[in-house]
């Protein structure tokens, strides 16, 4: 039992990651569309920089390091100059997926290689992130509830106007979302890389941004909600792999496609009639 417990959280810890830092950009009122290639982006820094300094933890620190500084990318064109923020998320997407492609295909041959990168240590089934990441809910949950810094996040994300007139500075509150949604998204990519794969493949988010941006509305904008989704993703991931090894014969394609059909449906019926921040993806600008 415990052994499965741990596979599952390996498996969800790179969306829930991804989803619980969405969440606090979202409360905020940024819609981060760019999650995705946030991912692959810092799973391939990651996976490089653990290859060729042979240190995971580095690796680590580097992936994070990359979502945070997209994350900056889309702040200074969404926050700073009120760009469309689906627009500049779909073209972070296809750059990172450009960028990663011709990069790897440049080091390791036209057809590509699998290559195998150093792993981060695990105490048992267990590694540091999967265990780090309920508690960064738990924690996200507090800051968002019981903190004045919640209060005003959440107000950014509701009521830009009301921020400003207490004095505070809207597009302050949106950048710290935006930063907390980047930097957890690279750590997701960069767990993806350095635990669950310990390899780096074109494409190997395989969608997992776009299922945690799915997860923060199946989990109501809740941090907590959000992980607990994103457990169900990592349940039906590792669920792959247990009945490939069984031999039911249950077509590989099937098995593929359950995350994201689960995803789909927790859209279509879990998400109606929930209410997203009212200011989500409205850019501001301070009244003169």
């Amino acid at each position: 039992m415990i052994e499965t417990l741990a596979a599952v959280a390996m498996f969800a810890t790179p969306t829930a990651l991804a989803a619980i830092g969405e969440t606090l950009g979202q409360r905020s009122g940024v819609l981060n569309i760019g999650l995705e290639g946030t991912m692959l982006l810092s799973a391939f820094v990651a996976a490089m920089v653990a290859l060729w300094s042979g240190n995971p933890w580095l690796g680590l620190v580097s992936g994070g390091l990359a979502g945070l500084g997209l994350a900056a990318l889309v702040g200074l064109l969404c926050v700073a100059r009120d760009a469309d923020q689906v627009v500049v998320g779909t073209g972070l997407n296809l750059l990172a997926l450009g960028l990663t492609g011709a990069w790897f295909r440049s080091l390791f041959g036209q057809s590509g290689q699998l290559f195998t990168v150093p792993t981060l240590p695990k105490a048992g089934s267990w590694d540091v992130l999967s265990v780090a990441a309920p508690m960064l809910a738990l924690l996200a949950l507090w800051l968002l509830q019981r903190t004045y810094w919640g209060l005003t996040l959440r107000a950014s994300g509701e009521n830009p106007v009301a921020v400003e007139a207490a004095g505070r500075s809207v597009p302050r509150y949106r950048w710290l979302g935006l930063m907390a949604s980047g930097s957890l998204a690279g750590l997701g990519g960069a767990h993806l890389a350095l635990v669950v794969s310990g390899t780096f493949a074109e494409n190997m988010t395989s969608g997992r941004g776009f299922v945690a941006l799915a997860m923060v509305t199946f989990g109501r904008w809740s941090p907590v909600g959000a992980y607990a989704a994103c457990l169900l993703i990592g349940y039906l991931e590792s669920l792959q792999f247990s009945l490939q090894a069984s031999g039911r014969g249950v077509p590989q394609e099937l098995l593929l496609a359950l995350p994201y059909a689960a995803s789909l449906l927790a859209l279509a019926f879990v998400g109606r009639g929930v209410r997203s921040p009212a200011a989500l993806a409205t850019p501001y600008r301070r009244a003169k």
